[in-house]
């Protein structure tokens, strides 16, 4: 028999706010999260804005021997999944620590270590190579150090799927539970990746926005967008059986009810042209909830603010959606975070599930002139308020790998 999944646990450290309540509060204040790159050096770069965590200290939440130990990503990765935890009261006493999952995925792991290490190569030898840069470096250790730090025992997994890993990492976590093979499952993703190689090899296939001005850079749908920003954070969900979450009486943010995930076998970085692989994520989803198109009010959508990724997401919904595309609204909450790679779809859940909670849509912010190719209903500028019922969040990666996760507003 299938089971229900909730969510019971919520947690987040992002350029707009190190925590769930700073990110919502950043959301409905229109906060652009977008600044001067001050990780590095930009004197030999085109690109000159990111989107950084801000007033990070990381001894504010990890001793020092941590901090030397962990990867910025995962460092990130353990003070999300701590609020998450905490957050959904699960303890040793109440729930089989056994029984709990860690879905916690990455776009690229590690990339500061392994620059950094690198250049230790290159400058000093092989044998100064830190003994630490492999577990430092490698995409599964934020999953293995947040197991480490919580005690969770139950399957730890890392799904690598580019700008869809987190999403991916939510929707197998989903179905794990469903099915019966965890009782929950911490599941997110995280990300920081802002380096020198990691502006320069994105920068140098032409993904990033060089704009200098901060309000137009990241601009998803916006006929002037150019490129993406960078961005770094990581977001988490504690995922939950229903019937075991109620017998040990938390509280319960919104029901998980659909997944879908496809491919387009088409390009590396480019997707496909018609939308399709898109479009099919979508649909499978749909049908795996049991629910027709109408029933989303609303899409967080995967919105990049490049030309080929907001037209085809465009194409994608309109495909979906048909006739009735203009009654779904649409917007993405790039233009406040940037784009945090693999962390980008765990982090836009926990938005999602914020706004049917509080009966808000996020804007589209620094959104000023319309393209006919993206007519979609987007929500620009300013908050919508609106019930939401059923929620699709979209994340669509580099290889083609899409994945949409659908939430529903909780119901005994």
């Amino acid at each position: 028999m299938e089971r229900r999944v909730v969510i019971t646990g919520m947690g987040a450290i992002t350029p707009i706010g190190n925590n769930v309540d700073e990110v919502w509060k950043g959301i409905e204040s229109s906060k652009c999260g977008i600044d001067k790159i001050t990780l590095i050096d930009t004197s030999t770069f085109k690109t000159k804005l990111d989107a950084e965590v801000k007033d990070y200290n990381p001894t504010d939440y990890l001793d020092l021997k941590q901090t030397k130990r962990l990867d910025r990503y995962t460092q990130f990765a353990i003070i999300a999944a701590r609020e998450a935890f905490k957050d959904s009261g699960i303890t040793a006493e109440n729930t089989n620590l056994e029984n709990m999952g860690i879905y916690i995925s990455s776009g690229i792991g590690g990339l500061r270590t392994i620059q950094e290490q690198c250049e230790i190569n290159k400058e000093k030898g092989n044998s100064r190579i830190s003994p630490l840069f492999i577990p430092m470096s490698i995409s599964n250790m934020a999953a293995g150090n947040v197991a480490i730090d919580l005690g969770l025992k139950g399957e730890s997994i890392s799904i690598v799927t580019a700008c869809a890993s987190s999403t991916h990492a939510i929707g197998e976590a989903y179905r794990t539970i469903k099915h019966g093979y965890e009782d929950a499952i911490m599941a997110g993703g995280s990300e920081a990746s802002i380096c020198s190689v990691g502006i320069g090899g994105f920068e140098n296939m032409k993904a990033l926005s060089t704009v200098e001005d901060v309000t137009r850079a990241s601009i998803p749908f916006d006929k002037e967008r150019s490129g993406f920003v960078m961005g770094e954070g990581a977001g988490m969900l504690v995922m939950e059986e229903y019937e075991h979450a109620k017998n040990r009486g938390a509280k319960i943010y919104a029901e998980v009810i659909g997944y879908g995930a496809s491919t387009d076998a088409y390009h590396i970085t480019s997707p496909s042209p018609d939308g399709n692989g898109g479009a099919r994520a979508m649909l499978k989803a749909i049908k795996d909830a049991n629910i027709n198109p109408v029933d989303i009010k609303y899409i967080n959508a995967h919105g990049t603010s490049t030309h080929l990724n907001d037209l085809t997401e465009t194409m994608a919904i309109k495909s979906v959606w048909k006739e009735n595309s203009n009654k779904v609204k649409v917007s993405s909450t790039k233009g406040n975070t940037g784009h945090l790679l693999g962390a980008a779809g765990a982090v836009e859940a926990v938005i999602t599930i914020k706004a049917m909670q509080e009966g808000k849509i996020p804007p589209t912010i620094n959104y000023k002139v319309p393209d006919e190719e993206c007519d979609l209903n987007l929500v620009t500028n300013e908050i919508l308020e609106e019930k939401i019922d059923v929620a699709m969040s979209n994340s669509l990666g580099f290889g083609g790998h899409n994945a949409s996760v659908i939430f529903k507003k909780f119901e005994e």
